[in-house]
């Protein structure tokens, strides 16, 4: 019988690399798939007039991304076949480092614990089509940056970084499932 965090299939990297388009297009392709919890918590942070959000309390943010990510990888149980996330409970511990916060145990004990498969696509940055936003408030700096940084905590997990190509949505979408061998 197959485990279940070998069909949980990552897409990480910095901000404004194409992550939740592709996530999107294959979500549209019949996919089961995650949301980033980034947007969703600064959403709904903002809507609240919550403290939670990147420009006011980084820790609480993180804190809050590996709540919502530790839900996702739960509810991704109830799904047949691959579930695609727009980022992991390791990127709260890339993010917690990119800010230099500390990291708790317990970031650290849920990203051993709660696994994906071994496979993690990662999306280079990409400045040409990097766009900043209310939501998205980093320089293309700080998303090579957060790159970097999410790219070295899923390393050190032990997962292969597999790069996706600087190409249109629907060509990383072939790339992915023929790296993948998923059919919806």
């Amino acid at each position: 019988m197959q485990n279940d965090s070998d069909r949980f299939f990552v897409l990480t990297g910095g901000p404004g690399s194409g992550k939740t388009t592709l996530i999107e297009a294959l979500r549209q392709a019949g996919f089961a798939t995650a949301p980033e919890a980034g947007r969703g918590i600064i959403r709904h942070q903002v809507a609240i007039g919550g403290p939670a959000l990147p420009w006011h309390d980084r820790a609480l943010f993180a804190e809050l991304m590996l709540s919502w990510e530790l839900r996702s990888w739960h509810a991704a149980h109830a799904e047949r076949g691959p579930v695609f996330f727009d980022r992991g409970a390791p990127d709260a511990i890339g993010y917690l480092r990119l800010c230099s916060l500390p990291v708790p145990d317990h970031a650290i004990s849920a990203a051993k614990t709660f696994r994906y498969a071994r496979r993690v696509f990662i999306a280079p940055p990409w400045p040409e089509i990097f766009a900043q936003d209310e939501e998205r408030r980093q320089t293309i700096d700080e998303a090579m940056r957060t790159h970097d940084s999410v790219a070295g905590v899923y390393a050190e997990l032990g997962y292969e970084l597999v790069p996706l190509p600087l190409a249109p949505v629907e060509e990383r979408v072939r790339f992915i499932l023929d790296e993948t061998g998923p059919r919806a």
